[in-house]
């Protein structure tokens, strides 16, 4: 038997058949566009691929990613298959529900517990442990997940049980109508409250490793100082964005008592407001 393929993007083993119509309100707006609106589960690169490929057609058939949409159109979307290889398996293992009905399943992740599959995490996930607590989160797209916590992070995650509860919640996610709320202990005195507004990206010193740099994306947070222990502080911290390790890298980018990074020639792009 082959090896299995973590390598490839995890959440390409998810996908999922799927229709929808264009709204009238959507009338006028590129195809690509209007298909980030309708399917916002998955990203816009994938859903160019998928319509470039001609597993995306407009009234049964191909359509470039600059065609205007006037609404009323029937939008199939088929994704192409995945090599079953590629596919995480059902993982029978503790998990700690704090809520679930028909269309939500509320986890409690423990620090320790990796989220999903990767080169080195091949199983053991909180991903292979929902496919078997759930076994239809098979058809949803990434199983059901709609936002991450870093392994040794612990605190509730939202999974969808359904295409549609998950198109709703990355919905709210993007609008900003759901609030994620975080605890940390950092070291230093910070600031009693603030607004830390810098790009995270990937360290060009050390791919694998997260770090503020002009090159990332846009990254905001907001915190507040709970308590404070002499060196340290309990902080509480509220994501306006959802990059890859936010709170840890931002953490560094703390100052003490400091408003701003003024060193003259440094881009980092650091800008820290608070009292």
């Amino acid at each position: 038997m082959g090896r299995k393929n973590y390598n490839a993007d995890w959440d390409a083993a998810f996908v999922a058949a799927m229709s929808a119509s264009v709204p009238s309100a959507l009338g006028g707006m590129r195809l690509d566009q209007a298909l980030a609106r309708l399917f916002p589960q998955y990203s816009r690169n994938r859903l160019q691929a998928w319509l470039k490929s001609g597993h995306i057609t407009l009234d049964g058939r191909s359509a470039q990613p600059s065609h205007p949409v006037a609404g009323g159109e029937r939008i199939l979307l088929e994704p192409p298959p995945v090599p079953e290889l590629a596919s995480p398996q059902a993982q029978r293992m503790p998990l700690k529900v704090v809520h679930e009905d028909a269309q939500l399943i509320v986890i409690d992740k423990p620090a320790g517990l990796v989220v999903h599959p990767g080169a080195g995490q091949p199983d053991r996930t909180l991903l292979n442990a929902l496919l078997a607590h759930a076994p239809a989160l098979a058809g949803v797209p990434r199983a059901g997940i709609v936002h991450r916590l870093d392994k040794d992070t612990s605190g509730l995650l939202v999974v969808a049980k359904t295409v549609s509860a998950q198109a709703d919640l990355v919905k709210q996610l993007a609008d900003r109508t759901m609030r994620r709320v975080y605890l940390a202990i950092v070291q230093g005195d910070p600031p009693a409250s603030g607004v830390i507004d810098a790009p995270v990206g990937r360290d060009v010193r050390a791919r694998i490793r997260m770090a503020v740099t002009h090159r990332g994306k846009p990254a905001r947070t907001a915190f507040r100082v709970l308590e404070r222990f002499g060196s340290a502080a309990l902080v509480e911290c509220r994501l306006e964005t959802g990059r890859t390790h936010q709170i840890r890298v931002r953490a560094t980018a703390l100052p003490s008592r400091a408003r701003r990074c003024t060193r003259p020639s440094c881009r980092c792009g650091i800008h820290v407001t608070g009292r």
